[in-house]
């Protein structure tokens, strides 16, 4: 009958855990946000819904069992903007005023929280300080990333997206990129309710939008898309009014409408993801007196050790398999080593059990 023994894990020296963050770098091509499949802009590969309150873009026709999505868009505005205070002075008033109202302010509630002892929301700021001494942006444009492509969260400092403010037939005729240059995890980021945040700067360090790196959304400002005079002219141009800026496509325009006129004008959008692999390691110590026998029944011929050609000779064994059991010895995880490992007296030996989740 072959014996069992077991060898006890002293928690304290022989485990330790680890933490490994994965990085991947992600490219999305405006070819793909914008008249890849089909013709701007009803392409196949976006989706709009009844509801109206945003729009989802997928890396394939979103009808195919191959399409995988990439993120939602949409568009919203504070109250207290001028664009919620400018309602009929569009042609139509303003469309879906409401939702956007309710859009801005379900992210501003979910990323920053509350404020004051009235419970108002926050308002996005262009800047770290969060306590609304900067540059307010009361008007936005949301870009929400799939789990599939941001992970467990955006690396800081790697976020870049380029978008144009040109004329609606050339948008990238003039253009800028913001960039997250100044985060990393070491400094440039601050962090409140939706997690760790840094600013989107241009070249000319102005400050343009928001990164939420945990949440993976993107807050960009309407001035983002603004020329030196503060406004593109042709920021859209609608089916009907013909060429609207961007508070005329704000208060005219459904928010399907305006994630249309933004992804007309997104170029591109790059960063890198995160996965964290969190491990638990497992120090399995064989020492020189112990495990110099198989228990398999197969190792002994008429109570000989069949590895043996002498008597005198030491005992050998061949370590293939290591199991970790729990205290009622159940055994829980097994691990396979990649070749044999010859144990006999004369050597001892530390073997490393890793277990990721």
């Amino acid at each position: 009958m072959a014996i069992t023994s077991y060898e006890i894990l002293d928690t304290t020296s022989d485990v330790t855990t680890t933490r490994t963050l994965l990085h991947e770098s992600i490219p999305l091509t405006g070819t793909i946000i914008s008249g890849t499949y089909g013709v701007f802009p009803s392409e196949e590969n976006i989706k709009n819904y009844t509801h109206g309150q945003f729009q989802s873009v997928y890396d394939y026709p979103y009808l195919s069992s191959s399409a995988n999505h990439i993120f939602d868009l949409a568009v919203g505005f504070d109250e207290s903007s001028n664009m919620s205070k400018s309602a009929g002075a569009g042609p139509t008033g303003s469309g879906q005023q409401a939702k956007k109202i309710n859009m801005y302010n379900q992210f501003s509630q979910v990323l920053l929280g509350y404020t004051g002892s009235n419970n108002t929301v926050r308002m996005f700021e262009l800047d770290l300080s969060l306590d609304e001494s900067g540059s307010i942006a009361k008007e936005a444009v949301f870009v929400n990333l799939s789990r599939l492509i941001s992970k467990d969260q955006i690396k800081k400092g790697s976020f870049s997206i380029t978008v144009g403010y040109g004329t609606w037939s050339a948008p990238f005729g003039a253009k800028r990129v913001l960039t997250d240059a100044s985060a990393s995890d070491n400094g440039g980021t601050t962090n409140t309710f939706g997690g760790d945040y840094g600013v989107l700067f241009d070249t000319s360090s102005n400050p343009r939008g928001l990164v939420f790196y945990e949440a993976g959304i993107v807050m960009l400002s309407t001035n983002s898309f603004a020329n030196d005079s503060g406004l593109t002219p042709q920021f859209y141009a609608h089916p009907t009014y013909g060429n609207l800026n961007i508070i005329g496509t704000f208060l005219t325009s459904s928010i399907s409408g305006a994630c249309d006129a933004v992804r007309h004008r997104i170029e591109n959008i790059a960063f890198n993801n995160t996965t964290e692999i969190n491990s638990t390691i497992y120090f399995c110590r064989v020492p020189h007196n112990k495990y110099n026998h198989s228990a398999n029944p197969t190792y002994l011929s008429a109570s000989t050790i069949r590895v043996k050609n002498v008597n005198t000779d030491s005992p050998i064994a061949y370590i293939t398999t290591i199991g970790l059991y729990s205290a009622s010895n159940d055994l829980l995880a097994v691990a396979k080593v990649s070749e044999p490992l010859r144990k006999d007296p004369t050597n001892e030996m530390t073997l490393r059990v890793r277990l990721d989740y």
